[in-house]
Parts: structure tokens; sequence; C-alpha cells
């Protein structure tokens, strides 16, 4: 079978590894002129941590892994008011099994791994027509071929789904929050250690964190705001909104914001969630975030995409290719698993509030939600 994926982030290249292996062939098609690069860190967590075993590449992503210490949270002065050696923001729990990974470093060590795999970089599908023949899909370069199955796993803002489902608004839900994510020096000389500031009372905040060897850092700024029309692909237009957004904050925020012009990996976007009845139509399947975005609220996104590539590849093979069947139990093994997940952004927003008021809190977490999944052998 042929079958094309959109998307060359993550999940697509780890769907590609799983597929390539049960003897499909598989095209990825991908807007940009090559795998992207910038992001924030990610979490390999529960069952992504036994996928990436069974994929033969645990080792490296551990290696691949941003070694935090620790984290600290400053005043508008700088003065250090919270610390934790425990915990950090953006990876949680530092005794946990988990991996925290730069996004774009994940995405290569998926790729390298995805052998055999046709690539169509600087394109994007324009039209998909499905018949009994399969569905035949036009790209945007002019080129038209036929696949046996389309896979979307272009991430929150679908082409693939807009394309089959319909519009984004139809899915999408506004978790009030946005995030910017860029590459900066490390001109605090951080080692292995994040620091943030977020104004008390306020609805904004950023931070920094020392990356590779702390040899350069990421960014982090995000506030609050009611679903906001701009272009998410105009990258000038959206570090100017940010620059209006957090011009006047303290600490050194300012700082990092002027890091951003030069920035090439800048990256805005809502903190948004996907919720679809049926992630499939017809010969037209989607995965992660496409299908099922949690947002970074829920720290699950990665895992999610991960575990449901190995789901979709290995329900497809033990179909015999058949996509009305694999697709239907790609859905029933996955489906409790997802709602769990996208209900932690809620859970995790909850707590850091609660710690916030110096409340304790009680609700379900990344290892009761892990524990939800056993994965199948394929």
């Amino acid at each position: 079978m042929n079958i094309l994926i959109s998307g060359a982030s993550i999940g697509g290249p780890a769907l590609a590894f799983w597929l390539r292996k049960y003897g499909f062939d598989v095209t990825i098609v991908e807007l940009s002129q090559g795998l992207r690069p910038g992001g924030q860190a990610i979490d390999v967590r529960g069952p992504a941590l036994d996928v990436a075993e069974r994929m033969g590449l645990l080792a490296d992503i551990r290696t691949a892994r941003v070694d935090m210490r620790g984290m600290s949270m400053v005043d508008a002065d700088g003065n250090e008011i919270y610390r934790s050696e425990e915990r950090t923001f953006t990876g949680g729990d530092l005794s946990s099994p988990d991996i925290e990974i730069l996004r774009d470093d994940l995405s290569q060590i998926m790729a390298a791994a995805a052998q055999g795999v046709d690539y169509l970089f600087g394109d994007s599908i324009r039209e998909i027509v499905q018949d009994a023949e399969g569905a035949h899909v036009t790209f945007e370069s002019g080129l038209r071929r036929t696949f046996d199955i389309v896979v979307g796993a272009d991430g929150l803002h679908s082409n693939t789904r807009r394309l089959v489902f319909g519009p984004e608004s139809d899915f999408s839900r506004h978790l009030g929050t946005y995030l910017a994510v860029w590459t900066a020096p490390n001109t605090l000389g951080l080692d292995r250690w994040q620091v943030f500031h977020q104004v008390p009372g306020g609805n904004w905040g950023g931070g920094v964190m020392s990356v590779r060897g702390n040899s350069e850092a990421r960014v982090y700024m995000g506030f609050e705001s009611e679903p906001l029309d701009y272009d998410y692909r105009d990258v000038a237009a959206q570090k100017r909104l940010l620059r209006e957004r957090l011009g006047g904050a303290g600490w050194v925020l300012p700082e990092l914001l002027g890091h951003m012009w030069e920035a090439a990996d800048f990256h805005l976007d809502s903190m948004s969630q996907i919720h679809m009845d049926s992630w499939s139509s017809g010969r037209v399947v989607l995965l992660g975030d496409a299908g099922y975005c949690g947002s970074p609220l829920s720290g699950q996104g990665t895992s999610m995409a991960m575990v449901g590539a190995y789901v979709l590849a290995g329900e497809l093979a033990a179909a015999g290719g058949d996509h009305v069947a694999a697709f239907a139990a790609y859905e029933r093994e996955l489906r409790e698993y997802v709602r769990r997940n996208q209900q932690l952004a809620y859970t995790n927003k909850a707590r850091v509030e609660a710690e916030q008021a110096g409340v304790e809190f009680d609700g379900e977490d990344f290892a009761e939600v892990a524990g939800g999944l056993t994965l199948k052998d394929y």
C-alpha cells in the first residue's frame, strides 16, 4: 500500500517508521523546506516511553534530553521568590522517568529512524478526491498522485483536516492563552536552569531556560486573551503582537524580547484543543494534534502523537491494510486515553493556580493518565 503523510514534525516521521517496518510505502509532504527548527521543550511520558523503546530510540532520546537541575521564579526586579530542585515549570517532576527534550531534537531523531521514506519538502496538499480506487491528491506544486491512505499529521492548524472535515473553528476550543517560543543566547549564564517571571495578579509572563549544554537558551512568553484574529503564518505580525502585549514587562523580559527579532525559529500560537467525533473520513485519517490536540497545557501532545502513530500503524498492519477496520480500531484503542490527556490541560491549570494560592490540590496527574493505556503487541 502507498500512504501519504502530511507533516514532518514528530507524529509524521514516527508513523512513517512503523509503516515502513510493516512494509508500507510512505511519502511525507511538508510545507517547510526541511525539518522545521525550534519549538519548546516537550515531554515523552508513559506509554510513549515504551513506544520509543520499541523503536530502539529510547537511548538516543535520553542522550538528547535537556537535563534540567531546577527552576526559579523571580519578581520584576529579578529577586528570587521561589526555587525548586525537585520540579521545573516546563518538565514537571525531575525524579520521574519522563524525558524532556527539545521539539526539533526529537524531530531529527524520528526522521533519521524512518528509513526509506520519500519526502516532498516545500509543498502541501491542495485537494483530495476520494473514490473506490484511492485518494487522488493534487499538491500545491501541481503534482498529482494517488494514494491508498492519506494521514494528516499537520498540527493544530491542519490543512488536511480543513480540506476533508471542514473549518478549524468547528473543532477548536481556545483555552484562553497564547504562547511564544524562540531561541536566544544564554545571556543570563544559566547552568541547566530555568527562570520565570509572572506579574502578580497579571495575565502574562515569560521565562528562559538554558539548553544544549548551556550553549543557547529557549525563551517562553505568554499572555491570556480571547481568540485573536491574526495570520498564524505571518511571523513578523506575530512578533509585533507579542511586543505590544509584553513590551512593558519587568525583569529581563524586554531584553529577551529583543532577541526575537533575529530568531529564525520564532513561533507563536494559541493554547487550543481539537475535539472531533471521528478522526477519519473514508481513506483520510488524522494523527496527533491534527485530530486531538491537547495543547501545551496538557504536557501530553508529543506522547499522544507517538502513541497514536504506533497504534495507527499497528492496526493497519493487523487489518492487512483494510483502512475501514484499522481506523475504527485506532479510535477504539485511543479515545479514552486522549480524553484523559486533554482533561489534563484543565487539571494542570487548576493545579498551578492552587499552588500559587498555597492550597493543596488533588487531581489526576501524568502517571495516572499514562497508566490508563496498555500498548498492544502488533
